[in-house]
């Protein structure tokens, strides 16, 4: 039998009597040190269960003064701004925890080239690191430096895209599969004939790649519901305004029913512009709650934009990695954002 603790006095002193070991024992079991034969181990875990304790580790990290590195791997925002959300989202956490000396320093890659990934990469790695946040834009790329992390025990935090079963801490940000579904739900309340045209446009499209996920719901939902109506599709991988309108002149031609358009990325305002140039009047759907797509919204040429909170994706990013590295959490679920749509009447509420 134990000696009877008062649980207010209970601490590191306390077990370390209990289980007949010295302190320095116990804070090694505590912050899953090497040194402890598995005998002891199970000892201190077992009075620190029955005792229900839990330390206070922001007590023991502002007394120790201890720093933690965390690297942020994400878009540049050049061709949209979407990507400012998340590091907005970055900036508040980092605010909230940098007095538990949490730094976090960030790497922009270019959208449109794989190479530029790899350069921030190599960057990255050139310096200590205790966490990853990215946006696994590139999956090929991504890999090799999930390998990296894996060779280095550096954990990671994928937002905005993942890459399932790479054991990442977690994955914050859209349900891409269902985001796609969504935006189908929605055609189908509008469009009942004709065709439905799908617009990626990217400079790097894969089987694997989140535009494509989002393709896959959209006509899951048709199929699903036994829906008649044609799709078609047209890969866009030049992303300025005029390959864009080179490459809708070239569907429209080819497809003259079609009545409802979804762009599976923040770029709809390519598409938006189009239909404003043209005197096009078809229902169309796309992502993000950008400046320019706005516009669109307001001038009802964009119908819906579909959006999902890139600002708390940054945030959460940043919140995780100090729960996982700090706190020492392992039950950490992946954070799907809610699927948002953002109309002509409801958008000057919207918070991204």
């Amino acid at each position: 039998m134990y000696k009877p603790v008062e649980k207010k006095d209970f601490g590191v002193k306390e077990i370390a009597r209990l289980a007949n070991v010295s302190i320095a024992t116990v804070d090694r079991v505590l912050h899953n040190r090497k040194g402890v034969s598995e005998a002891t181990k199970k000892k201190i875990n077992d009075i620190i269960k029955e005792f229900d304790y839990k330390p206070n580790v922001i007590a023991s990290r502002l007394a120790s003064k201890k720093t933690s590195n965390f690297v942020v791997l994400i878009p540049r925002s050049t061709e949209t701004d979407f990507w400012e959300a998340p590091m907005l989202g970055v900036d508040r956490a980092l605010k909230e925890l940098k007095q538990y000396g949490i730094r976090v320093t960030s790497y922009f890659f270019d959208l449109n080239d794989k190479k530029s990934f790899v350069k921030q990469v190599e960057l990255m790695m050139q310096q200590p690191i205790d966490g990853i946040l990215m946006a696994p834009s590139f999956i090929d790329e991504a890999l090799e430096l999930i390998d990296i992390c894996r060779e280095r025990k550096i954990p990671y935090v994928f937002i905005n895209s993942d890459i399932p079963r790479q054991n990442s801490v977690c994955y914050i940000g859209p349900h891409l599969f269902c985001s796609g579904y969504q935006a189908a739900q929605l055609m189908d309340f509008a469009v009942k004939k004709g065709k439905l045209l799908v617009v990626n446009v990217s400079k790097e499209i894969d089987q694997y790649h989140h535009l494509v996920r989002k393709e896959e719901g959209f006509r899951a939902y048709f199929e699903k519901n036994n829906r008649s109506l044609e799709i078609v599709k047209i890969d866009v991988k030049k992303t300025d305004r005029v390959s864009v309108e080179e490459a809708l002149d070239h569907a429209f031609n080819q497809h003259k029913e079609i009545e409802g358009v979804f762009v599976t990325n923040s770029r709809v305002s390519s598409v938006a512009h189009y239909f404003e140039v043209n005197g096009i009047n078809k229902l169309l759907i796309g992502y993000d709650f950008l400046r320019e797509n706005i516009k669109y919204l307001e001038l009802d040429i964009i119908d819906f934009l579909i959006c999902q909170k890139p600002e708390e994706q940054g945030y959460r990013g940043i919140m995780t990695l100090y729960r996982y590295i700090v706190l020492n959490e392992r039950d950490i679920k992946d954070r799907f954002m809610p699927i948002d749509i953002v109309t002509k009447e409801n958008y000057r509420f919207y918070h991204n």
